[in-house]
């Protein structure tokens, strides 16, 4: 009888777990930590999911904090992202590595970036979490390269390029899409306001963007 009992027990816990949502933890600074609010490319998505009839297969979760860098999302990793079980991870990092170079002089050096970057996948993957890598987006959205910023975040972004290729992981090139659309779309050559609303963070056309271009790595198998 008890033996019986613990079956069936053991079967639901079973169907329980194959049948839970597909969890999707967004792991960044403050431009994730924003995507969770009304128009935010995380919610944005959600609405996208429920239009088409997914929106029951998928859980979508924030893991944002302002101001973050890469070596600040490994120390928060276990209890923000690993504890609540993911299958997929997209990492959104990046921005503040390379701004808060000339705000603060805190930014983080191109080698510790790559480091903490390997770190991070390796533990991620360890969980047996499906991870994709995003390339930061902008630092100003001037199409002419003269942006202050331009050269250490396309260094950096090309070193992400380099880690997905080297660890054969799914990439969502932010950098490349941003550029691209800010030459079709910024004739006049503006610092922001085409996708961002300060130089950074996203206006609604922005995380209208981002939802459209991580849309089909969330739906992937």
């Amino acid at each position: 009888m008890r033996l019986a009992a613990l079956l069936i027990a053991l079967v639901m816990v079973s169907a329980a777990f194959i049948n839970r949502p597909k969890r999707v933890v967004f792991f960044g600074d403050s431009i994730t930590q924003a995507a969770v609010k009304p128009g935010g490319y995380i919610t944005r998505l959600t609405d996208m999911l429920t239009q088409k009839g997914k929106g029951s297969d998928y859980e979508l979760i924030g893991a944002g904090i302002g101001g973050n860098k890469i070596y600040d999302l490994y120390l928060r990793m276990e209890n923000d992202v690993l504890a609540k079980q993911p299958d997929v991870v997209f990492v959104y990092i990046g921005v503040n590595d390379v701004w808060h170079k000339r705000t603060s002089g805190t930014g983080t050096d191109a080698n510790k970036f790559v480091g903490f970057y390997e770190a991070l996948i390796t533990k991620l993957q360890a969980a047996n979490a499906r991870v994709i890598l995003c390339t930061p987006a902008v630092i100003g959205e001037k199409t002419d390269f003269s942006n202050e910023q331009d050269g250490d975040l396309n260094q950096y972004s090309q070193l992400i390029r380099d880690l997905a290729k080297r660890r054969n992981l799914p990439l969502c090139d932010l950098r490349k899409a941003f550029l691209d659309y800010n030459l079709k779309n910024n004739p006049g050559n503006k610092e922001q306001g085409i996708l961002t609303t300060d130089r950074v963070h996203l206006n609604d056309t922005g995380n209208q963007f981002v939802a459209d271009l991580m849309y089909s790595f969330v739906t992937a198998n």
